[in-house]
């Protein structure tokens, strides 16, 4: 039970688990694609990707360390040693965000099925910007390799590196879309087109994140306020009727002392 305690007691929230679940399967998955592929331009893609993704883990990390109860016990126990090491851009390190993977099901085994789809239900606010970074993230890596793989070779084309392909994805998910750099094929341009849906839908919902994120305590306040209110008259009710049971009583027991003397 006491292990339990402790397990639910290192969940950070069921949707940011996820979240740092799914960048861990898809750092593991960027690792299968560096063995696989060839061409150096899409390797260097994920090189970029794998740095986005260093800096977000070594920031869990120091997130999980900082929040821990027992330090030692989350460093040495709880594989916290292997979360810093998994977040240096090192490839023979990298296998160890397995761990990480290993965690989230555990944490969330001991925090209860039940309960998570409560919390994920609860806090949707939270977990659709959670949900909006994985989403830009996946984009912008499988964009890039996407666009690059297409349009590379292609006589005349104007995505021919790495750079290239990041800042086409970059400009065109924003909606921005300076037109330096375009597809020059029509796969290159339907791809072109599911990137800038996908970034109207990405910035659309995060507009109304924004929204909720300043509108939400004021509703809360005011909605605080008139709970408190009502407490209030609700107490005042009370006493006024426990005054006039008082009042009664007393009355009662003045007959009964009276008819008593009689």
């Amino acid at each position: 039970m006491a292990t339990r305690n402790s397990e639910s007691k290192e969940l950070k929230g069921a949707g940011y688990e996820m979240f740092i679940g799914a960048l861990s399967v898809l750092s593991i998955v960027n690792l299968i694609f560096l063995l696989a592929l060839e061409g150096q331009s899409l390797r260097r893609v994920l090189f970029v990707m794998d740095a986005v993704l260093s800096v977000i883990f070594l920031g869990d990390f120091f997130f999980r360390l900082r929040s821990a109860t027992n330090k030692m016990e989350y460093f040495f126990k709880r594989y916290g040693w292997a979360d810093l090491l998994a977040s240096l851009p090192f490839e023979h390190l990298k296998a160890l965000r397995i761990f990480r993977i290993i965690r989230v099901f555990r944490l969330m085994r001991a925090d209860g099925w039940e309960k998570t789809k409560q919390t994920l239900a609860r806090d949707r606010a939270e977990n659709a910007l959670l949900t909006l970074v994985l989403l830009g993230l996946l984009v912008l890596e499988f964009g890039s390799l996407w666009i690059l793989h297409v349009e590379e070779l292609v006589k005349g084309a104007n995505i021919v590196s790495a750079s290239d392909a990041l800042w086409y994805v970059i400009v065109t998910i924003s909606t921005v879309g300076y037109g330096d750099r375009y597809p020059v094929t029509a796969e290159g341009r339907i791809i072109g087109v599911v990137i800038i849906i996908v970034g109207v839908g990405i910035f659309g919902t995060f507009t109304g994140y924004l929204a909720n994120a300043f509108l939400a305590p004021r509703r809360e306040k005011n909605s605080g306020a008139k709970q408190g209110s009502s407490a209030a008259v609700l107490r005042t009710e009370k006493l006024e009727e426990l005054q006039e049971l008082l009042v009664a009583q007393q009355r009662t027991i003045d007959e009964l002392q009276a008819l008593l003397k009689d």
